[in-house]
């Protein structure tokens, strides 16, 4: 679909949204979002003019359907796939990505850091994709020095992004924002450090006692997402992994460094949105929330659950999703899902259907608080058929449908079942439903309160 909307700018210096955006023109890939959306046009370039919505969209992703991610649309989920050293192969993560697209994902994120060659994962995985997909190029820097963190040079991590952006990429986790002078403030933590990339850097610091090169490199990372369109999605290193870290100064102090880097790439023109904590009470979500948008000039913001407690190992797609929705009516802009292996093992297909509903269901309870136009027409319309006694209606408008159609056939699998008016809760008998008041009798009713109201008294 978008073959032909990107040949018409390739050869410019810089092809990203919020270029075209800035200089007032609206692209095939905004007008494609505004109807998927049921928004103004205007309103969409506008809000990618601004830096508040991104339409992640490398002009080499050519099969993508855009989609926003801004406090204007719809709050999306992203699903995490990715093969590991002790896992998986090219077609599972293929199998997987499918999987995701199925149950609703808005964004599949490729963390893959071995289990194969994972540039063919890569490429196979964007080929198949009608979704944008993010990577994080960290951890095939890391494979490519054989994991010898000390080996690793800022040419390194750029001959890697612009691997990644030349595939495809449609943004990437870059953990710029860890400076060496954060560190000694995770001195305190209970879990110190666990992003991942946000890891190695550290450990590269430490060892090279010099500054995160993709901080002083910033500006050449920049250039490259220039020439392909590739957003950001600025990773929070010292993100919180337990609630005794939470809002900590740790994390608000590279996330003061992560507004300071939003607003150098929009200087060029460059889509960000920026990670989110993963562990946080209720009562801080709201709080951290607000201090993104105002750290971070109000760029999308892109969260890991969060988590918002720590003793329910096997059950946290439940104890993120809640978070999630809080994140998510507070005007988060992008879930990422956390299925139930999440701290125990590698997601298996089931995982992430769970986690991915899970999400969904967060994300659009979400946007249901938050009043968005549309957003309870579905609620609405299934409430109906559920009052009709309309089945297979119900099940169409579930977020899983297969899941919903077997519960129900689990007791009552034939067909005569799909138009019956009871279900196995309350049997043919009991089920409150069945009492149907017509316009007439209401009609009657009213007649005789207005004459005899101290019976409604």
């Amino acid at each position: 679909m978008r073959a032909s909307w990107v040949a018409k700018r390739r050869g410019q210096s810089n092809v990203s949204q919020m270029h075209f955006a800035r200089q007032g023109v609206v692209t095939e890939e905004m007008q494609f979002v505004a109807e998927r959306e049921q928004l103004p046009v205007e309103l969409i370039r506008s809000e990618v003019a601004r830096g508040r919505l991104i339409i992640p969209a490398n002009v080499n992703h050519v099969n993508l359907e855009p989609m926003g991610i801004g406090i204007a649309t719809r709050c999306k989920v992203n699903a995490n796939i990715g093969a590991s050293p002790n896992s998986s192969s090219l077609q599972e993560e293929v199998d997987k990505l499918k999987l995701a697209v199925k149950y609703g994902a808005d964004t599949v994120m490729d963390l893959s850091t071995g289990g194969g060659d994972l540039d063919a994962i890569r490429s196979a995985i964007i080929a198949a994709s009608p979704v944008p997909i993010g990577t994080v190029p960290i951890y095939q820097a890391l494979e490519s020095v054989h994991g010898n963190i000390e080996k690793l040079t800022p040419d390194d991590f750029l001959h890697v992004i612009e691997k990644h952006a030349q595939q495809g990429v449609d943004y990437m986790t870059i953990h710029a924002g860890i400076l060496i002078e954060h560190l000694p403030l995770v001195r305190d933590r209970l879990t110190g450090i666990v992003s991942r990339g946000g890891g190695i850097i550290a450990r590269w610091m430490l060892a090279h006692h010099q500054q995160n090169p993709l901080y002083t490199h910033f500006q050449d990372i920049i250039e490259i997402f220039k020439k392909y369109d590739v957003s950001f999605s600025l990773g929070d290193s010292l993100r919180p992994g337990c609630l005794h870290d939470a809002s900590d100064a740790a994390q608000l102090a590279e996330l003061k460094t992560l507004g300071h880097l939003t607003r150098k790439a929009w200087e060029s023109d460059v889509q960000v949105m920026v990670e989110g904590p993963g562990h946080v009470p209720m009562d801080q979500i709201e709080f951290n929330v607000k201090k993104q948008m105002e750290e971070c000039s109000e760029a999308p913001f892109y969260v890991l659950g969060p988590l918002v407690t720590d003793i329910a190992p096997g059950y946290d797609h439940i104890t993120s999703a809640i978070g999630a929705a809080i994140a998510g009516w507070h005007g988060t802009a992008m879930l990422c899902y956390v299925t139930p292996k999440e701290h125990l093992g590698l997601p298996n297909a089931e995982d992430v259907r769970n986690g991915l509903i899970a999400y969904k269901i967060a994300a659009h309870a979400a946007d249901v608080a938050r009043h968005r136009p549309h957003a309870r027409d579905r609620d609405d319309e299934l409430s109906r058929a559920r009052y009709h006694f309309d089945w297979n209606r119900q099940f169409d408008l579930s977020l899983d449908p297969e899941r919903a159609r077997e519960y129900h056939d689990e007791t009552l699998p034939a067909d005569i079942y799909k138009t019956a008016e009871f279900c196995s809760m309350c049997g043919p008998k009991f089920c409150p439903m069945q009492t149907k008041v017509d316009a007439e009798a209401l009609t009657e009713l009213e007649k005789f309160l207005a004459k005899e109201p101290a019976v409604g008294r």
